[in-house]
């Protein structure tokens, strides 16, 4: 699994011109689901995104995590994070997740984030989308469940 966790004051996704999505204070999480992705990958990100401390505590530091702040949480599934373009200029997606297992995988990491007591808005899997922010520091981190970066 691969994401993109951007700190955020506002964030949304509209879907044809509607909002289907907003929140405040909280994550952008840009995700993608790879071949082979299975229940260890769905509880390692969900793991990571929520236990991630990038929100300052009273001192200044990067010490809280969402829970923390009480923060919200944007969830955007986007197969292009498993783009590759070290060969030529077109980008090759052989390595994400075919859509059927990926919107199953993607469902599960919703519904245990929620479970951890989180606020979760979601995007339209599959759909083709606009999403704005406010990219808070800007903080933006990478996860990668391959640990490849």
């Amino acid at each position: 699994m691969r994401s993109v966790v951007q700190r955020v004051k506002q964030a949304s996704v509209s879907v044809k011109g509607e909002t289907v999505g907003k929140i405040s204070t909280g994550l952008l999480v840009l995700l993608a689901v790879g071949q082979g992705d299975g229940e260890k990958e769905v509880t390692w990100i969900v793991d990571k995104i929520v236990g991630l401390r990038i929100f300052e505590d009273e001192a200044g530091k990067m010490n809280c995590s969402v829970q923390d702040v009480r923060g919200e949480i944007l969830m955007v599934s986007q197969f292009t994070l498993y783009g590759d373009c070290r060969s030529g200029k077109r980008p090759s997606f052989m390595t994400a997740a075919p859509p059927e297992q990926a919107k199953a995988l993607f469902k599960q990491i919703i519904e245990a984030t929620r479970s951890r007591g989180l606020k979760v808005e979601t995007g339209v899997f599959q759909a083709e989308m606009d999403v704005t922010l406010i990219n808070n520091g800007p903080v933006t981190i990478l996860l990668d469940s391959e640990k490849k970066f």
